[in-house]
Parts: structure tokens; C-alpha cells; sequence
């Protein structure tokens, strides 16, 4: 079915590339049949609840879960194609341009230079908002105010939506780059919503090779059990063991393990988005008192330990979540088509660099 709609989609934008800048042409076709696409999952969640709730058939069930992680694979197909078309556009290379070599070193450059990032969110665990995993992350909800995008608590419901090639975290010191990690998803073209709406069972390593760019200021503290910047690996999304959810870990942090019952709550995998007591694979919590947004690197499982360290004030009254020091805000940044991201010392904005 995949391949019937590739092939129409080619026919279409053949026939409207016969006029005009036809590489333009192509690459606006397909940027809208792609975004056609991403739309798709979110149909297909509304059937499968309606199936879920009259069904009772665990082969359908599974066979429309399957059907609707192809359709969350396909933009990311489409977004390779767009991709080389970018590239070409940017370069100059289109078949109906000529340009001297000297215009063409220019055009090279810029290439060098095309790549936008945008602030989907931004994290201050002592702003008196708990960004918790129940909280944003899988609604899109807008929170906060562009005006303190880069100092409090805050979403951009438009950025969320936006399909997503390269993520970065950044911690920053009042919008200053603290220290960055930047990452390629395995999958393109695919938002941050419909990656932390996929909660069941969760538990998605969205990344491969660690990061392809890691940066940390000369004078950067608090190292030693930074939840993102002490460990190593991959990026994982919505990591779910029993009534614990973490919205973004590190896989080489202390992570509840993949081999073991999922009901297992261990209370002792740490990141940015956390409960102790949800429905995680619902995004509804048992009780408030359990939620936090930032907690550190730390081998404290429950019930054994009950001193577990927390980034700043934001958490729920639970007996083990004790307050600790800011070690930063932590922004997430999403692009498609960057290639780096500015380095320790510079000055944050909502959005960065330029567009071909």
C-alpha cells in the first residue's frame, strides 16, 4: 500500500514540475504530501482506541498497532527524498541552473550554513511549574509565554508538531549554552508529539551512536550526576516500568531493565519528565505526590534508599524526592536539516540559524 501511494505522489508531482523552477515544485509537493502523512497516526490512534474498546481480539489489536508504527516510519522515507531534493536546491546543483565556479563555491557555503533549530521546550525545575511526565509532553498543550521561553517552564505546541530529524538538549545558564548533546533519530520525519504519544508500551531508544555532537563549556559544574550530561548512550523516550515514567533518559543512566517484568516500579531510573505513580502508559498519575521534572544520576532504588536527589524545588511532596541545586534550564531544540549546534558560550534564542 506504502509503495501504491509513493508511486501516485511521483506521478502527481511529475505532471506539476513541467513549468516553473521544477526542483522547487518537487520538493513543495512532497514537503506537503509528507506532512499529509504525519497527520495519519493520529487517525489511526482514534480507530484503535474504538477497536480496543469493542474488541476484544488480541491479533486485530496487534495488527492495527502494527499498521500504525508503519505509517509513523513512512514520513521518515519521505523526508530522505526531500532531503536530497534540499540539498540540491541549496547547493545549485538543480539541473536547470548553471552557474560559474565561483558562484558555485558561494552556494557551497551556504549549504555549509543552511539549518534551523527551533525551542520546542524548556525546563526551570525551581520555577514553581512541575514539568513532570504527565504534563505536556504527549498533549502538545501550550505552556508558558514566549516571553520567558528560555527562563521558566515551556512548550511550544507548534514546534511539537513540527516533524523532527536532529534534537538537541541544552543546558543553559540564563540562555547562555552550558553544555549540548545533539542527536539523530533513527526514524525522520516524525514530531515530538507522536514520539512521546507512543507510551505503550513505551520504552523507544529513539537514537543510535550516542550523540554526534557533545560540547561542555571549560567551565561547566555539577558534571559528576547531570541526568543527561554524566552518562552515556542513546536517548530513550517515555521509559515505563510499573507505575514509574521518565520522558527522556540516557540508556547508559540507571535505567529500570528491558529483561524484567514492566510492572516492576524500582523508582530508580532518573531524566527530564518523571512520576513514581502514574498510569504511564495512559499519561494519567495515581497521585501528585510523585511527580518531578528533574532528577540526577543516582543508584537509589526503592525501598532501600530514601534520599533521592532532585534538580531544584520542583517535585511532589513524596517522603524520598528532596530538593538540590539548579544545575541549569534545559532546552530541547528539534530541526530537520541542521548539521551542528552553536557552541558553549552562545546566546540561546527560540530560534536559531537560517533556512537555505
Amino acid at each position: 500500500m506504502f509503495y501504491v501511494i509513493a508511486v501516485c505522489l511521483l506521478l502527481a508531482v511529475g505532471a506539476a514540475a513541467s513549468a516553473g523552477n521544477e526542483t522547487q515544485i518537487l520538493l513543495d509537493d512532497i514537503k506537503k504530501f509528507r506532512e499529509l502523512l504525519v497527520e495519519m497516526p493520529d487517525s489511526l490512534v482514534d480507530i484503535e482506541s474504538k477497536i480496543d474498546g469493542l474488541i476484544d481480539d488480541k491479533e486485530v489489536k496487534q495488527r492495527i498497532q502494527e499498521f500504525r508504527k508503519k505509517f509513523l516510519e513512512l514520513p521518515g522515507e519521505f523526508f530522505d527524498l526531500e532531503m536530497d531534493v534540499t540539498e540540491i536546491t541549496c547547493s545549485g546543483k538543480g539541473k536547470d541552473v548553471e552557474e560559474e565556479e565561483e558562484e558555485g563555491e558561494d552556494s557551497e557555503n551556504q549549504t555549509e550554513e543552511c539549518g534551523l533549530w527551533h525551542l520546542g521546550m524548556n525546563l526551570n525545575p525551581a520555577d514553581g511549574h512541575i514539568m513532570d511526565y504527565t504534563t505536556g509532553w504527549s498533549t502538545g498543550t501550550f505552556i508558558g509565554s514566549s516571553e520567558n521561553a528560555l527562563s521558566m517552564d515551556f512548550l511550544d505546541g507548534q514546534v511539537w508538531k513540527e516533524p523532527a530529524d536532529f534534537i538537541a538538549i541544552v543546558r543553559h545558564q540564563h540562555g547562555v549554552v552550558d553544555a549540548v548533546k545533539m542527536f539523530k533519530f533513527k526514524h525522520w520525519g516524525i514530531s515530538l508529539l507522536d514520539r512521546f504519544k507512543d507510551m505503550d508500551p513505551g520504552r523507544m531508544v529513539v537514537t543510535s551512536g550516542g550523540p554526534i555532537q557533545e560540547s561542555i563549556a571549560d567551565d561547566a559544574a555539577n558534571l559528576s550526576d547531570d541526568p543527561i550530561f554524566s552518562v552515556g548512550g542513546d536517548l530513550a523516550f517515555n521509559w515505563i516500568s510499573g507505575d514509574n515514567g521518565h520522558r527522556i533518559v540516557m540508556t547508559e543512566g540507571f535505567l529500570a531493565p528491558l529483561v524484567t517484568v514492566q510492572d516492576v516500579s524500582e523508582d530508580n531510573t532518573h531524566g527530564l519528565g518523571n512520576h513514581f505513580s502514574c498510569r504511564c502508559k495512559t499519561n494519567t498519575e495515581n497521585t501528585a505526590v510523585w511527580k518531578h521534572e528533574i532528577s540526577n544520576i543516582q543508584d537509589c532504588p526503592w525501598p532501600r534508599c530514601q534520599n533521592q536527589r532532585m534538580q531544584g524545588t520542583d517535585h511532589g511532596s513524596g517522603s524520598s524526592l528532596k530538593s538540590g541545586p539548579v544545575y541549569g534550564n534545559y532546552a530541547i531544540f528539534v530541526s530537520k536539516d541542521a548539521v551542528s549546534f552553536p557552541e558553549p558560550g552562545f546566546e540561546l534564542q527560540p530560534e536559531i540559524g537560517k533556512s537555505c
